[in-house]
């Protein structure tokens, strides 16, 4: 897999497809949030079918834990501390940005750090910074790994004192 971490996604979209170059400097934080969101879950679906063939309702299972916005925002918590000032600001931006629908089953909270988490997803995406992105992912996911292995831990203790 990493010998495809070279390749340049972007640039080949934009000459098979002949899509226009913009600068991302101008794109508003919400549309950065839009890329981001549908980045970040291709990259989860793939992890999940790589683990093997699954009836597709476990798959969606598997993929919504981790793409839901209580888990983009806990990510979210442990990435901040690697962030680049310049990337920390790109997620504030998105975290700081006015939604126009209102956050379903999350708290506000949640949802503004998840808009803001794919936000900075997008403006990875679109600089071409894949390992960059990559290397954060793997930082949120390896915590919320943690996290669910503790959850269980306890939940098995609390079971085995019953």
């Amino acid at each position: 897999m990493e010998k495809s971490i070279g390749f340049d996604w972007k640039s080949c979209m934009c000459d098979v497809l002949k899509l226009n170059e913009v600068d991302i400097a101008g794109y508003s934080p919400l549309t950065l949030a839009y890329i981001g969101d549908s980045v970040y879950d291709l990259i989860i679906k793939t992890m999940v079918v790589s683990e093997g063939n699954k009836q597709v309702k476990k798959l969606h299972q598997e993929t919504s834990s981790m793409v839901q916005a209580s888990a983009q925002s806990e990510m979210m918590r442990v990435i901040q501390e690697h962030l680049t000032e310049e990337e920390h600001a790109v997620y504030k931006r998105g975290r700081n940005a006015k939604t126009v629908s209102p956050a379903k089953n999350q708290t506000l909270t949640d949802y503004r750090r998840a808009t803001g988490f794919e936000a900075l997803m997008g403006w990875l995406y679109l600089k071409n910074e894949w390992p960059r992105m990559l290397e954060l992912i793997k930082i949120g996911l390896e915590h919320l790994n943690k996290k669910e292995e503790k959850m269980q831990e306890t939940g098995s203790a609390v079971r085995e004192n019953e």
